[in-house]
């Protein structure tokens, strides 16, 4: 039951980290066409500050209950199961994972760097950045429930 209970705040919270993956390059998509408009883009950097905050702590929880589900089974043998044990699909997986969160971390400096006046990329370029993360959830989603390999 404990195993459950950490399966499903792991995935719970890497569902609200997900939703900051999505939702910061919309913010710098807004940003590229807000223009000169000092307001709304004050207003687009403070949304982007706060929720990329939010997702470096959804992150950070998610990661830990992923971390207890991958090795706690060395610690806690009798409540955690070893769901990875000679699979190699769970090296797949943290390897999408990384390439999420290095977008992520790509994200949130662009952002950094526009709020120093610094230019981005087109909304264009930027809308089609916004894709690749759907991509990588994708194949995380696919491997974790086939464990092809």
């Amino acid at each position: 039951m404990t195993y459950l209970w950490i399966k499903s705040l792991h995935l719970l919270f890497a569902i609200a980290w997900m939703a900051t993956v999505f939702y910061l390059p919309r913010i710098l998509v807004n940003l590229a066409e807000a223009g000169e408009d000092a307001a709304v883009r004050a207003r687009l950097h403070l949304m982007g500050r706060r929720l990329y905050k939010f997702g470096h702590n959804m992150f950070g929880i998610a990661f830990v209950l992923g971390l207890v589900l991958w090795q706690g089974w060395h610690v806690f043998a009798q409540a955690l199961p070893n769901v990875a044990g000679s699979m190699h699909w769970i090296d797949a997986k943290l390897t999408l994972v990384a390439l999420l969160l290095a977008y992520y971390i790509w994200a949130g400096r662009a952002l950094k760097r526009s709020e120093k006046g610094l230019p981005l990329p087109s909304s264009r370029a930027l809308r089609w950045l916004n894709e690749l993360p759907v991509l990588l959830l994708l194949g995380v989603i696919f491997l974790v429930i086939a464990k092809p390999f």
